[in-house]
């Protein structure tokens, strides 16, 4: 079965929740741009690259794009509001419904539990709330490039910033 890479990264180290009158202008943390541009510069040099960066407009999803892009992971980040926390999975399933005749290894920055829900959704067809994404964790999932994504999705990979640090 032929494949492509789908990489869901959660954005880094931000505010305190409840810090901010909007949620979604909760920026990261210094330490949260630090340890992400670790994160970061440790998956190019594992040579990761996508064809398209996808973000959450959230400001903290929106600057972890950005520090990947910086890194050299992706070339444009593109937002897209199914992304936000408690977005919609009919949305993500149509963007990479649509991506699979291109076939190319793609990335999606956003939010817990958001992204390991959809991982799961995809692996198993069903969320069970077993896999947990840390800030600046990465997920890697191989989905088919013909067909049905749900239940014939594969984890590759899951990583704690920890062992980039």
């Amino acid at each position: 079965m032929s494949t492509f890479s789908l990489y869901l990264i959660r954005h880094g180290l931000a505010g305190q929740f409840g810090d901010y009158a909007d949620d979604a202008l909760r920026p990261l943390t210094s330490e949260g741009i630090q340890k992400t541009r670790k994160v970061a510069r440790r998956l190019k040099e594992l040579g990761i690259r996508v064809d398209r960066l996808l973000t959450s407009p959230y400001l903290r999803a929106k600057q972890t794009a950005e520090i990947l892009q910086e890194a050299g992971i992706g070339e444009a980040v593109e937002t897209l509001d199914c992304l936000v926390p408690e977005g919609d999975f009919a949305g993500w399933l149509e963007v990479l419904q649509a991506w699979q005749s291109v076939a190319k290894p793609i990335a999606i920055v956003g939010h817990e539990p958001n992204l390991s829900q959809a991982a799961e959704r995809l692996i198993f067809g069903d969320v069970a709330n077993h896999l947990v994404l840390k800030k600046a964790g990465t997920i890697g999932l191989e989905l088919p490039i013909k067909g049905e994504l749900i239940g014939r999705t594969t984890i590759f990979w899951l990583t704690p910033p920890r062992l980039f640090l």
